[in-house]
């Protein structure tokens, strides 16, 4: 596991997008999977702008975020297909045929679980995977506790994160929200990981998810086990590690 530690949040975005802007370089017909948040925003705006700039080619990249909200409309602002639309295959113009991405609305999401993955597949598998980490460790939207052999499922969200969304859409308490995401063991078959974090409110469970026991526990402590690992942090998501 290689660790990357940026002096600074500007540092970090820039880092984290040409890692994009490289692997597309590097393989155009790449298949990345991205991730959304706060972490991922202006990183995701740094790869756009550097495409308005000097175009690379991505007629033939695709690309796919390594979750969804399920239950609400894809036109919800929070929703990953609007934000990785927005930010990242529109002002790339990559072909809207390679933005693989659930339904969000589905009487069947096993399905669409299925469906999401063998797309994925069909594309010879994912190429990068750019992965955040919450809070309380969880990837994609594996919550503490899931199995790390768990393949692409619907998931509960975390607690914080559900109120905001409900916040934000107005559903009641009692419609049934969750995240579609791959599983550990799907995130795990990427040829190379990068786990992203910044900020020190991310400094305790970055040390605990890369310096600790391996544990479903915490399921960002997974990456320890990748053969293709970069763990991409400012310096203040770093600072635990520096007193280690």
């Amino acid at each position: 596991m290689k660790i990357t530690i940026a002096k600074n949040e500007k540092e970090f975005d820039t880092l984290a997008a040409w890692r994009i802007i490289g692997q597309i370089l590097e393989k155009p017909n790449s298949v990345i999977g991205l991730s959304t948040g706060q972490t991922t925003g202006e990183m995701h705006r740094i790869v756009s702008d550097i495409y308005r700039q000097y175009p690379f080619p991505t007629e033939e990249t695709i690309i796919f975020n390594v979750d969804e909200l399920t239950n609400l409309d894809r036109s919800y602002s929070g929703s990953c297909y609007n934000m990785i639309y927005r930010q990242i295959v529109e002002p790339l113009h990559i072909p809207e045929e390679h933005f693989i991405m659930p339904l969000t609305m589905s009487d069947d999401f096993e399905r669409e679980c299925r469906l999401f993955e063998e797309r994925i597949a069909a594309n010879g598998g994912a190429d990068l995977q750019m992965l955040g980490i919450g809070w309380n460790g969880h990837i994609g939207i594996n919550q503490p506790g899931t199995p790390f052999e768990r393949p692409t499922w619907v998931s509960l969200m975390d607690p914080v994160f559900e109120e905001r969304v409900r916040k934000e859409t107005g559903v009641a308490d009692d419609y049934p929200l969750g995240g579609l995401t791959r599983g550990i063991v799907n995130i795990m078959q990427t040829r190379k990981l990068v786990l992203i974090a910044k900020g020190e409110h991310k400094a305790e469970i970055i040390r605990k998810a890369i310096c600790g026991p391996i544990t479903p526990d915490i399921p960002a402590s997974v990456v320890q086990l990748h053969p293709n690992c970069e763990v991409l942090l400012d310096a203040a998501a770093a600072s635990q590690l520096k007193r280690e």
